[in-house]
C-alpha cells in the first residue's frame, strides 16, 4: 500500500516538518558521496550500533569518537537507500504537517526526537548484542503516525491496492490504514525473535521493533504533548 496526499492543506506552514525532510535528503546526498568502506565507517559512528550502546550502558569504553547515546538522535537522519529515504519521507510529509500543527512547532520536534529515540531503544532492547548499525527515521515518524491515528481516526488516506498488473486507487480511514501497519510490524517483530538470522536488525534489514515501539510511543506521548488541546479545529486534510 502507497498512501497518495490529497490536496487539502493545513493552516499554518509546517516549517519543522519540512525542515526534517530537508534535512534527512542533505545527510542523505552526503552518504552519496561516500566511497563504500567510508560511508560503513560513517554509519558506525554515528548510527545505532546495539553492542556498543549496551557498553556504554554498561560504563565500557566504546570504540566511537561522540558519546553513543548521541547517536539515538543522528541516527534518525542516515538512511541506508534512496527507497529507504523515499518511503520515510513520503510518510512525514503525509502524516507530520498535521500533528506539527496541533502540537505547535517547539513542542512537535521535541515529540518527534523523543518518539525516535525511544524507538531505537526498544529495538535495541529485544538485540542489545548486535554489531550491525540500526538508522533511519522510521521510529520517529512511526511516533507521529501513532499519534495521527488517535487525533485523526477518519480521516481519509488514498491508497494504492496493486490488482495484477493495475494499481487500484482507494480511500480508507486512517484507523485502518495505520492500524493495518501497526499490526504488521508487531507481528514481523515477534517473528523476528524466533529467526534473528533472517529478519530484523541482526541481518541488516528492518528494525520492525523500532516502528512498532515508536508507533505507540507516539500514541502514549501525543495527548500528553497537547495533541486534543485544540480539539475544536477541524481544519486538518481530508476528503471532501
Amino acid at each position: 500500500m502507497v498512501p497518495l496526499r490529497d490536496d487539502n492543506p493545513t493552516q499554518i506552514t509546517p516549517y519543522v516538518t519540512y525542515g526534517l525532510i530537508l534535512l534527512n535528503i542533505l545527510v542523505f546526498f552526503y552518504e552519496a558521496s561516500l566511497s563504500p568502506p567510508a560511508l560503513e565507517a560513517f554509519f558506525r559512528e554515528w548510527a545505532v550500533v546495539p553492542a556498543e550502546l549496551t557498553a556504554s550502558f554498561q560504563g565500557a569504553a566504546t570504540s566511537t569518537i561522540p558519546p553513543e547515546w548521541l547517536t539515538l538522535i543522528t541516527a534518525q537522519f542516515l538512511h541506508g537507500g534512496f527507497l529507504h529515504l523515499g518511503g520515510n519521507m513520503l510518510y512525514l510529509w503525509i502524516f507530520g504537517n498535521n500533528i506539527e500543527e496541533r502540537l505547535g512547532r517547539v513542542k512537535y520536534i521535541i515529540f518527534y526526537l523523543l518518539c525516535g529515540i525511544l524507538a531505537s531503544l526498544a529495538q535495541w532492547y529485544f538485540a542489545q548484542t548486535s554489531n550491525i548499525p540500526s538508522l533511519g527515521a522510521s521510529g520517529a515518524i512511526a511516533g507521529v503516525m501513532g499519534a495521527y491515528i488517535l487525533r485523526f481516526p477518519q480521516a481519509r488516506v488514498l491508497t494504492l491496492i496493486p490488482l495484477g498488473f493495475l494499481l487500484y486507487p482507494i480511500r480508507i480511514p486512517a484507523l485502518f490504514f495505520l492500524g493495518i501497519w501497526f499490526v504488521q510490524q508487531a507481528l514481523y517483530g515477534l517473528v523476528s525473535l524466533n529467526a534473528p538470522t533472517n529478519i530484523g536488525m541482526e541481518s541488516g534489514g528492518i528494525a520492525y521493533w523500532a516502528h512498532a515501539g515508536g508507533f505507540a510511543v507516539g500514541a502514549v506521548l501525543g495527548p500528553l504533548f497537547g495533541l486534543f488541546s485544540d480539539a475544536g479545529k477541524t481544519n486538518y486534510r481530508r476528503y471532501r
